[in-house]
């Protein structure tokens, strides 16, 4: 026996053991037209297309990665003032309730960035939800981390050799 559907696909039965993925007519609209997508230089002469969906963990436009078609995305942004992580993922079932659709976990600055990537694998990957984003989602909350440390001030370089006598010389004299 066939399901029905399956994210974003529906399967036609021609006969009763075999089963045919064919894409719904709303996935084959949204593949081009969204107004998450950002399209730089035409597509077909090898331009990139790009997705501003906040459920996009790469912000790249495919099928894989676009958050507000698949019944299961994770999305990963900076936290409010540009201070930790948040973790969006979407709940099953709320397709038809869009604002309780999303259930977020904050993760603070104070939080290790190990404790992060953990919590982060832990509650999405490890339950089986969408194992094949475990490696852009925690690569996606490093990124996140390392843009939210404080920026090292450049110290004076040092001279040495032949620079430094001629400007020990300089200050003696």
């Amino acid at each position: 026996m066939c399901p029905t559907t399956f994210s974003g696909w529906r399967l036609v039965r021609f006969a009763p053991v075999v089963c045919v993925l064919q894409r719904s007519p709303l996935t084959k609209n949204q593949e081009n037209w969204s107004s998450f997508t950002v399209k730089r230089r035409p597509a077909r002469n090898g331009g990139v297309q790009f997705s501003r969906d906040p459920l996009n963990l790469t912000n790249l436009h495919s099928k894989k990665y676009d958050g507000y078609l698949a019944d299961e995305a994770i999305g990963v942004q900076a936290g409010a003032e540009n201070k930790g992580v948040v973790l969006s993922t979407k709940q099953d079932g709320e397709q038809n309730k869009p604002a309780s659709e999303l259930k977020t976990a904050k993760f603070g600055s104070s939080t290790s960035t190990r404790k992060t990537y953990r919590s982060i694998v832990e509650s999405t990957a490890k339950k089986g939800y969408r194992p094949d984003l475990r490696r852009e989602s925690v690569a996606r909350a490093s990124a996140i981390r390392k843009g939210q440390r404080p920026v090292k001030t450049d110290y004076p370089v040092k001279l040495r050799g032949a620079k430094a006598r001629k400007e020990a010389e300089g200050l003696k004299a």
